[in-house]
């Protein structure tokens, strides 16, 4: 059975920008892979945009896009975390943030202008960004001893897989990145030779 285990995020952070009646949404998107680094960079743009009336964003991360969160911040319900949401959604994306900072500009937009400035800013950073396929996978860690290195070197070459972090000693190890659809195989292949850790 094929195991699908791709997806799209984003190669770097991107910038968009939308004004209406004298509000500007300036809508900024960043790669993430996990939600201690969307509370980081979300901390961190409060701190450079403190004069900013919000801070609406949201997120979606890993292979099925399960781990999500809308953020309204203040603004009426639905009409800001949601259609940000909504554009990363539209083009399938995951291990994402986009987080739009509003500068309220005197003249309320009520809620369909609002939906409308969230959107066009967050479409608009999106259209800037470069979309890159990524391969879900898992960490793992290799221990093995130095009699078992060949097997355990020639399932790596076979499955074309990049080992870091490697220690060879008395015993030996190394950490590496599998791709979902060989995690199997490479279980199988190396569970006499190695002892394997998910990390």
């Amino acid at each position: 059975m094929e195991i699908e285990d791709s997806y799209k995020s984003i190669a770097a952070p991107s910038e968009g920008l939308f004004k209406d009646n004298g509000s500007r949404f300036i809508a900024l998107a960043f790669p993430v892979e996990t939600e201690e680094a969307v509370k980081e960079i979300v901390a961190s743009l409060r701190k450079e945009y403190h004069d900013a009336r919000h801070h609406c964003y949201a997120y979606r991360i890993g292979l099925k896009g399960d781990v999500w969160r809308a953020s309204d911040d203040g603004e009426p319900s639905g009409s800001a975390g949601r259609p940000i949401l909504g554009q990363i959604d539209s083009l399938g994306l995951s291990d994402i943030l986009v987080v739009v900072v509003r500068y309220f500009g005197g003249i309320k937009l009520g809620i369909p202008g609002l939906i409308r400035a969230y959107k066009t800013s967050t479409a608009d950073a999106l259209s800037q960004a470069t979309i890159v396929p990524k391969i879900a996978g898992k960490w793992y860690s290799v221990s093995f001893d130095y009699l078992s290195m060949n097997s355990v070197m020639k399932v790596l070459k076979d499955l074309d897989l990049q080992p870091t972090g490697q220690e060879f000693g008395e015993s030996c190890s190394l950490k590496v990145r599998v791709r979902l659809a060989q995690d199997e195989s490479f279980k199988e292949r190396l569970k006499d030779a190695a002892e394997l850790k998910e990390i």
